[in-house]
């Protein structure tokens, strides 16, 4: 029996990993914040049991609240909640900037948490986190949330260390330019000129991050840990 926990399960990369674990997962606890709908039709898409639960992850109690919905602790989590507003630091309002810390690194270390005693007890367990090409590079106007995605891979780093004799594994797959809503703040000819600096030619596709995400989480990769998988067609590498 595997258990699975997609956090931002509602997103396009959260829907497509969802779906990459529906053949092989008994369970996957679909998790949403603002879309209770979609998270709902998501769990009667797919072809394994699938349960939507709520959590607000910005917040000191979201992951606690999280957890207390689960029927059993998960034996894969992904981490794909997040959100991005491009701004120069100086615009960066002090709630935004706490949010923003906290959904993409505090949430992730207290996930870590709650799953890591039982998955040490059962000598299994994988986590892969969704991070992004701009923890790896920086960017201008992504300060704090490229600050926070490099904070994680450094968690992660020291995670896997910790833990890696008790046959845990901790990776991420960093996204570059992928055709989801976390572009659609852009024109349509503005994600065209993206597209053509990228050396693959075009954005990727939510599919192909999920695709690495499944990888990482089978038993052909278990000399994969502590590590960053980069998913951006050569734009960056």
């Amino acid at each position: 029996m595997t258990n699975v926990l997609v956090t931002g399960a509602t997103g396009a990369i959260g829907q497509a990993v969802c779906r990459s674990f529906q053949l092989e997962a008994s369970n996957i606890y679909v998790h949403y914040f603002r879309n209770e709908q979609k998270a709902k039709d998501l769990c009667m898409s797919m072809k394994c049991d699938a349960i939507p639960v709520y959590a607000d992850l910005k917040k000191n109690d979201g992951v606690s609240t999280l957890m207390d919905q689960l029927p059993n602790i998960p034996d894969i989590v992904v981490y794909c909640a997040g959100t991005s507003e491009p701004q120069l630091i100086q615009d960066v309002s002090a709630s935004q900037l706490e949010e923003t810390i906290a959904l993409h690194l505090t949430s992730v270390m207290k996930l870590t948490q709650a799953v890591l005693p039982q998955m040490i007890h059962h000598q299994k367990g994988v986590i892969t986190l969704i991070t992004s090409i701009w923890g790896l590079e920086g960017a201008s106007m992504e300060s704090v949330y490229a600050a926070a995605k490099s904070g994680v891979h450094g968690f992660l780093k020291s995670i896997a260390k910790e833990v890696g004799r008790s046959k845990v594994r901790m990776n991420a797959v960093a996204p570059g330019a992928i055709n989801s809503e976390m572009l659609s703040i852009y024109s349509e000819q503005e994600r065209a000129e993206l597209a053509d600096d990228i050396p693959a030619g075009r954005l990727g596709r939510p599919e192909e991050v999920a695709d690495a995400v499944w990888f990482l989480s089978q038993e052909r990769s278990s000399y994969i840990n502590g590590q960053i998988l980069s998913v951006n067609g050569a734009w960056h590498c």
